[in-house]
């Protein structure tokens, strides 16, 4: 009897200390320590020349890790360089071009006023061997002047009245010379534009091309540990293929599964206690940062369908983010991401 009741009064004052200590905390042990992983992917295909990393290697952010075969790229960024240096010379030669075809509109110009300058005077000898053929011709009729001179004055007369035909044909295709001269350098002042937008999409071949060329040096995204190197010299990779990851310094944290019959009492901000099954004797401290916003399985690869087959309800797993609230712990520096932990949140 002694015995019985003292197991009875153990059992009671266990159970009573469970139910206190319920009604003040939440815990889980579905819980696991978790940090930043950024995976290294090449950007373009291309085959490995160099290898700079081995596994469990240091690495700082810009650090080398791999070398892709970069041979065509340069050829490539060759071309659109000579491409570039082409067009620039082209753009000189419309340039020397639309400059003389200015010059050759100023001189045609020029040749016109001269022109106008000679017609003028034409006009002016024509008016003279006029009035001399008028004068000559009632001469002629009184026998005052002899018939030669009479045919001279009429052959004067003649001489100007063509010789003004002559510079007003001249002045007509003079003039037509310009305005030939005056498209041609419109035409040329266009080509001047048509050449400067080819340039600008030639330098932007350059740019592309070298920004390419620099995809195929891959470098550390962030400080952190090298994750398996599972990259060999002369393999190919293509772009976008996962090689290997790089986990991240410092930022340590824990994501703890708690069942959603308990979510009605977690709140950010409420003190937790960690520990991690790697550091026993060691209670580590921290606080809930943020609530995931679904459920763990409606992240899985393969979410199940409720509305599909046989129905059987099972209790949901809300993800938690707990943060540690003194990170330069040394023993928060040494844990790793996937480690497991027990989780015991104060409520009250």
């Amino acid at each position: 009897m002694i015995v019985l009741i003292l197991v009875l009064i153990g059992g009671g004052a266990f159970g009573i200390s469970k139910y206190i200590s319920s009604t003040h905390h939440e815990t889980t042990d579905d819980a696991q320590v978790d940090t930043n992983i950024n995976p290294v992917i090449p950007k373009i295909s291309g085959y490995v020349t160099e290898v700079r990393v081995k596994e469990n290697q240091r690495v700082k952010k810009g650090d080398t890790l791999l070398i892709l075969d970069d041979r065509e790229l340069k050829l490539k960024l060759d071309e659109a360089e000579a491409a570039l240096g082409t067009t620039q010379s082209n753009l000189s030669s419309a340039k020397a071009s639309t400059a003389a075809s200015q010059a050759n509109i100023a001189t045609s110009q020029i040749a016109v006023s001269e022109i106008d300058a000679q017609i003028e005077a034409a006009k002016v000898n024509v008016w003279r061997t006029t009035q001399d053929y008028n004068r000559y011709a009632n001469l002629v009729q009184d026998h005052s002047v002899t018939q030669q001179q009479f045919e001279q004055t009429q052959a004067a007369k003649e001489t100007a009245e063509k010789q003004l035909d002559v510079l007003q044909q001249q002045k007509l295709q003079a003039s037509k010379q310009t305005s030939a001269v005056a498209s041609q350098s419109s035409a040329t002042s266009t080509q001047i534009g048509v050449v400067n937008s080819t340039i600008k999409q030639r330098q932007v071949d350059v740019e592309n091309a070298q920004l390419f060329l620099s995809y195929t040096v891959i470098t550390a995204p962030a400080d952190g540990i090298v994750s398996k190197v599972n990259v060999q010299e002369g393999q190919f990779l293509q772009a976008g293929q996962a090689t290997f990851s790089i986990v991240q310094d410092g930022d340590i944290w824990v994501t703890a599964n708690f069942k959603e019959t308990q979510y009605d009492q977690l709140k950010a901000g409420q003190k937790v206690s960690v520990e991690v099954d790697a550091f026993p004797d060691h209670e580590f401290d921290a606080v809930i940062s943020s609530f995931s916003p679904a459920t763990g399985s409606r992240f899985a690869l393969l979410p199940a369908d409720n509305a599909s087959g046989n129905f059987v309800k099972t209790v949901q797993r809300l993800p938690v983010r707990i943060e540690f609230t003194n990170k330069e712990d040394a023993l928060v520096k040494q844990l790793k991401a996937g480690m497991n932990a027990y989780v015991d949140v104060h409520i009250n």
